[in-house]
């Protein structure tokens, strides 16, 4: 199985994003990955939000294909610690579907469109990261729940 990560905006610090690129490639030890960045919308005035959700909800269906796993990385989702984290990455990959998606949205959440369509919802934490901090972090607990399902040392117990 596939697994893709879509992320509304760019990464414009050279730190995260060179910090992510050191994990992506890790993590395509285990599995065929992919990060996509999809384009954030630009409003030089926040008139209505859900305009701005709908937007980016379009470009992010575009990569989301009948049967796969949509994963959201929402404040409100579901905690795990990084072993129970590999389990559910674990159990989902067993799963007919071609492709595990995990989605960071905008900056104002995701449209209700995004919503209907995840299977799951995951929080990273209960305190706030900014997006670009998010994806760092992410990649990082990707790779390590890969390594804590091939039994690898890397996570210390």
């Amino acid at each position: 199985m596939k697994i893709k990560f879509l992320c509304v905006g760019k990464t414009t610090e050279a730190y995260l994003r060179e910090g992510i690129k050191i994990y992506a490639e890790r993590i395509k030890h285990f599995v065929p990955f992919e990060i996509v960045e999809i384009p954030d919308v630009k409003a030089k005035t926040v008139t209505n939000i859900n305009f701005i959700k709908d937007k980016e909800a379009e470009a992010i269906l575009k990569n989301i294909s009948q049967g796969d796993i949509v994963i959201l990385l929402d404040e409100k989702g579901e905690q795990y610690d990084s072993k129970n984290f590999a389990s559910f990455i674990e159990k989902n990959t067993v799963q007919n579907a071609k492709c595990m998606i995990f989605i960071v949205g905008g900056a104002y959440g995701f449209s209700d469109k995004i919503c209907q369509i995840a299977t799951h919802k995951i929080s990273l934490s209960k305190m706030t990261f900014t997006h670009q901090m998010v994806r760092l972090i992410f990649a990082e607990q990707l790779y390590r729940g890969l390594t804590i399902i091939k039994n690898m040392p890397y996570h210390n117990q």
